[in-house]
């Protein structure tokens, strides 16, 4: 079995995640390729969407979260992610067991003698007005059914795990600092979402493809088969997941989304694949005709925003951040990469960025680094800036 080293992961990761080449995508089809942008922090999805697109208008992503073809939701790892309409009605029945087990594993004290179907039902009757509420707002209004429990875990509870919504603008547009408040997801998209595909693959098809271009992956998104999976949503994610991460092992998969019950999904597509390994000897998945580029293409500096799933979309980060910086890829610092790789955090202040170095630059790397800082800077300051300086390597 062919071995992949670090350096050919690299470069397949760059190309997936569209940071090799700038793409010529749709804002939208770019969303759905990438299988959604983590979003904790409401500005940080434009700047890694201006990393990945050419001629990135930052007012079009804005108008996807208006127009509703767009969410910010609770979804993968019960962190906040911005993600299609389409995917987000076909992959969040197959997250319910995984928001609320990691929900209640945070607030199992608090949580303690809440019954939580009755929780549910509690939080979807006060929602039913469609009127948008923040999560304290919420948990006020079902509070007195559980005197004596947080505010903070019933509401957590309920917006991130047991009643699917949705974060409603103005949160999350560009330049535009607003709090979070919330309606039900089937309400504000006005679709309910997929039901859950029973145990033995029978019942309706629950995944969509999504937008994803011959441009971007070498060739067209396969859809799901027409089989009777026993998990179809999940292989249908297996197969958006290697399009724009792949290769990966089962691993990193289950890293990058947090579901379990995966190893049904991986087996019922197996032949469809092909493999690989890597230097660890893990198995490596991958589709047939995804871009693997040759491990000796450059690679541009990229700024990548705080929490960006090239890093935090696998177990094993070793393809793109050395062990000894890993925690910043959780610690919500903005890295550059240079040469492909994590190689400075940068800040931006006054309308000037600055990238610090992790490692000692050559030459040529500082001035890539401060050029694409200064387009950057220009970016971020609607162009009223294009300020950026790289300080001093560390010894």
């Amino acid at each position: 079995m062919t071995v992949l080293d670090n350096r050919a992961l690299n470069r397949a990761t760059l190309a997936r995640q569209l940071l090799l080449d700038r793409a010529d995508l749709p804002v939208l089809d770019a969303v759905g390729h990438l299988c959604g942008l983590q979003a904790q922090e409401p500005q940080e999805p434009f700047t890694g969407l201006w990393s990945r697109l050419r001629a990135f208008d930052p007012s079009s992503l804005s108008d996807l979260l208006t127009g509703r073809h767009v969410v910010r939701t609770h979804l993968m790892r019960r962190t906040v992610h911005l993600v299609t309409a389409d995917d987000v009605l076909a992959w969040r029945a197959r997250h319910d067991a995984m928001l609320r087990q990691r929900a209640q594993g945070a607030y199992r004290r608090e949580l303690a003698g809440v019954d939580l179907d009755e929780l549910a039902a509690a939080g979807r009757a006060v929602m039913a007005d469609g009127e948008p509420r923040s999560m304290p707002e919420l948990a006020r209004a079902v509070a007195g059914r559980w005197p004596g429990t947080g505010l903070r875990a019933l509401g957590e509870m309920l917006v991130a795990a047991l009643v699917p919504m949705v974060q409603l603008p103005p949160r999350g547009l560009w330049r535009t600092k607003a709090g979070a408040r919330y309606v039900p997801l089937a309400i504000w998209l006005g679709r309910d979402i997929d039901p859950p595909v029973a145990p033995n693959g029978a019942g309706p098809a629950t995944a969509a493809t999504g937008p994803v271009t011959a441009a971007v992956t070498g060739s067209a998104t396969p859809g799901p088969a027409a089989s009777t999976a026993p998990d179809p949503v999940g292989a249908a994610l297996l197969r958006r997941y290697l399009a724009a991460y792949g290769p990966a092992a089962s691993a990193d998969l289950r890293a990058w989304c947090g579901l379990a019950g995966l190893p049904a999904a991986v087996a019922a597509v197996r032949e469809e694949l092909v493999t690989f390994r890597d230097e660890r000897g893990r198995e490596l998945l991958d589709l047939p005709d995804a871009p693997r580029p040759d491990p000796d293409t450059p690679a541009p500096v990229r700024f990548l925003p705080a929490f960006d799933n090239a890093i935090l979309g696998y177990q094993d980060r070793g393809r793109i951040i050395d062990d000894a910086h890993r925690g910043l890829s959780v610690a919500g610092a903005r890295v550059v990469l240079v040469d492909g790789r994590v190689a400075a955090t940068w800040t931006v202040e006054d309308g000037t960025v600055t990238a610090t170095p992790l490692r000692r630059f050559s030459r040529a790397e500082r001035t890539a680094v401060t050029e694409q800082g200064q387009e950057l800077a220009a970016f971020l300051s609607d162009g009223e800036s294009d300020r950026a300086r790289v300080t001093a390597s560390p010894a």
